[in-house]
């Protein structure tokens, strides 16, 4: 998505209500692991938090000791929680209105798909309805080291005491989710383009906006002269969104006089 089509996406976005979730598992796939802790809170820019509401869920399959390290969560806590199938329904009229938010939602969004999966229910929500604060904070944010939660709660001292719980993270995330939207709502569109121009994106993102491959992409960059940033260990190629969409448009233009040329 260019960055023109993004900043009307969320533009649109910021004056919806917010329904954001943050779910606590077993482990990190839906299809092997269960949701152990559930939170879901609403709210808009217009008026505040509207509600929230949390549950400990009883998984029937063991907790492992990693995870109660990393959550708190025990076993001996869920054990005493209701059954999946006597929370999930409660929670499905909330999940289907409003923009569904989380930080990483593709993770929270996957698990919320098997546990509805389970009880035998389909869970849908369309692109135009979801908001993932992990790809708003790469777009608003692109000079920071890190979007993890815990980091930018630290990064813009949002008062939440604890990380990896479930209600805790879905304030934090409402936070975050309010500060950037309310300064999109707020700023020119050239400040805020001038603002997306300087995200980092992976080749495999680069590669949608042009188009191509990623290695078509990889190629037409270097011969546009495009240097990239190389990160982590694997010294991993990013590209500026400012010159990956400057590339596009060159491109677009050479199509067009192509075709009238051909007339």
């Amino acid at each position: 998505m260019l960055s023109t089509d993004l900043l009307f996406f969320y533009r649109q976005v910021s004056h919806q209500v917010l329904t954001i979730v943050d779910v606590e598992t077993t482990g990190y796939h839906p299809k092997s692991s269960r949701v152990i802790e559930v939170s879901v809170l609403q709210a808009s820019l217009k008026s505040g938090i509207h509600h929230q509401q949390t549950h400990l869920i009883n998984p029937q399959v063991p907790v492992p000791d990693s995870i109660t390290r990393f959550t708190g969560i025990s076993q001996d806590m869920v054990d005493q929680a209701d059954l999946a199938e006597d929370i999930w329904q409660g929670y499905l009229p909330l999940l289907n209105t409003g923009t569904l938010t989380a930080h990483n939602l593709a993770f929270d969004y996957s698990f919320l798909q098997s546990e509805f999966h389970h009880l035998g229910i389909g869970f849908t929500r369309s692109l135009a309805e979801q908001l993932c604060t992990v790809i708003l904070a790469r777009l608003m944010l692109p000079d920071l080291p890190s979007r993890s939660l815990p980091n930018l709660v630290q990064h813009f001292n949002f008062p939440i005491a604890t990380s990896h719980r479930a209600e805790a993270d879905t304030l934090a995330c409402w936070l975050l989710a309010k500060l950037l939207l309310t300064e999109i709502q707020n700023e020119s569109d050239e400040i805020l383009l001038d603002r997306f121009a300087k995200q980092w994106l992976s080749l495999r993102d680069a590669a949608a906006i042009l188009g191509k491959s990623t290695h078509q992409a990889r190629s037409a960059l270097k011969q546009a002269h495009v240097k990239p940033r190389l990160v982590g260990q694997y010294r991993t190629p990013q590209y500026q969104r400012g010159d990956v969409e400057s590339l596009f448009r060159e491109s677009q233009s050479s199509n067009q006089l192509s075709l009238l040329q051909d007339f």
